[in-house]
């Protein structure tokens, strides 16, 4: 078998690495920059920290700024029209994963225009170019979007997600500053912190893993559980640990899979705008307990590096469970909601399970399903 791993040409990691993005720049030869990034960021001025770096070094930019925390197909039609409009032949993607999914989208259509319909892109489109380069600037410790082949979309008209997979839509360069992570309000820390031990664990277990995916996320999971309490805290160490830690999971699951309890949280991302953390940390531990008979040993070594001591001497099913035990303490502790009572509606169970089995992050997941199952999966969550 042929294992195949994408990752960024180069990544800058450290306090003070948004410094290199004029260098990256003028090396490269860029001319000027459209700015993908929400309106929130440029309100608290989080997005200035970058143009500061740009206007120092006298290099040119236009910034986009029409996007939504869930971005949708409209945010992306838009991007393309105002980059076309711009005169950019460079994107710099600053945010979460809603600015840098929609950069992708963007710079995906511009140099593939028979994609131009965005939702012929959904799954694993066959597009033939790289998008316009990309440099991805995280803001939230999460998604990993600037190490990704991934990006979301919502087609509100349909209300789903639609999971897009393309080696051609990576970030040429990854520029992961926690000082930019620094005005994180709490719960939002608390939500992209689970988002990646979620993509940790998920890429540890899926069908398509392997001896460097599990070095990757083994390693995720050890310094996400011990940074995320910090981070949440607001700690220097906690901050710097969970931007490391989020990278390395996502240069994981990137190039494996996911599994069911993605396949979970995006519909109720779609259908009431549900935070993508949140409904991940709330799913992760019951999808966790459905998947164990498919796991062999590796929630032992999960239980390992969450920290749990003495799993040597534990059985299957105790190690297991400690595994569980430790993600749902640490979910508490950040304070993210136990169940989905106060998101889902009843009348829904049937389209949220019939979605999240049509998405493209199920048929990764270690335990083969159906419909029926994930909606039981979603009742025990009420």
């Amino acid at each position: 078998m042929v294992n195949r791993f994408v990752l960024n040409e180069t990544s800058y990691h450290g306090k003070g690495a948004i410094a290199r993005i004029a260098d990256e720049a003028k090396a490269r030869g860029f001319q000027k920059a459209f700015i993908c990034s929400d309106p929130d960021l440029i309100k608290f001025q989080v997005t200035k920290k970058v143009t500061d770096v740009l206007d120092h070094a006298g290099l040119v930019y236009e910034i986009y700024s029409e996007i939504k925390p869930n971005p949708t197909i409209e945010n992306v039609q838009t991007g393309v029209e105002a980059f076309r409009k711009s005169g950019a032949d460079y994107i710099i993607a600053i945010g979460g994963g809603s600015s840098m999914d929609t950069a992708k989208a963007i710079g995906i259509v511009i140099k593939n225009p028979e994609f131009a319909d965005i939702r012929s892109l959904e799954g694993t489109a066959p597009t033939k170019n790289k998008c316009v380069p990309i440099i991805a600037v995280p803001t939230t410790a999460g998604t990993a979007a600037e190490v990704t082949i991934n990006y979301v979309i919502t087609d509100v008209q349909n209300n789903r997600k639609m999971v897009c997979v393309d080696v051609h839509d990576i970030p040429v360069v990854a520029v992961v500053d926690p000082d930019m992570m620094a005005s994180m309000p709490r719960g939002l820390t608390a939500a992209t912190g689970m988002d990646a031990l979620t993509h940790a664990i998920e890429g540890y277990i899926t069908k398509g893993a392997w001896e460097l995916s599990d070095m990757f996320h083994l390693k995720a999971i050890e310094i996400i559980a011990r940074s995320l309490r910090g981070a949440v805290a607001n700690t220097d160490e906690g901050r710097e640990g969970m931007a490391l830690g989020q990278y390395v999971a996502g240069m994981g699951f990137s190039n494996v899979g996911l599994g069911i309890v993605h396949s979970m949280a995006h519909p109720l991302g779609a259908l009431y705008d549900t935070p993508h953390g949140v409904a991940n940390a709330i799913i992760l531990p019951t999808v966790m307990e459905y998947n164990a008979p498919a796991t062999g040993d590796k929630y032992k070594y999960i239980a390992q590096a969450m920290g749990v001591e003495g799993t040597e001497s534990m059985t299957q099913e105790e190690y297991r469970k400690a595994a569980i035990d430790a993600v749902k303490k640490i979910s508490e502790d950040v304070g993210i909601p136990k169940d989905l009572k106060d998101i889902v509606k009843p009348e829904d169970l049937q389209f949220l399970s019939e979605s999240a089995y049509a998405d493209a992050c199920r048929p990764g997941n270690p335990r083969d399903t159906s419909v029926e199952e994930i909606k039981a999966l979603y009742e025990s969550l009420l």
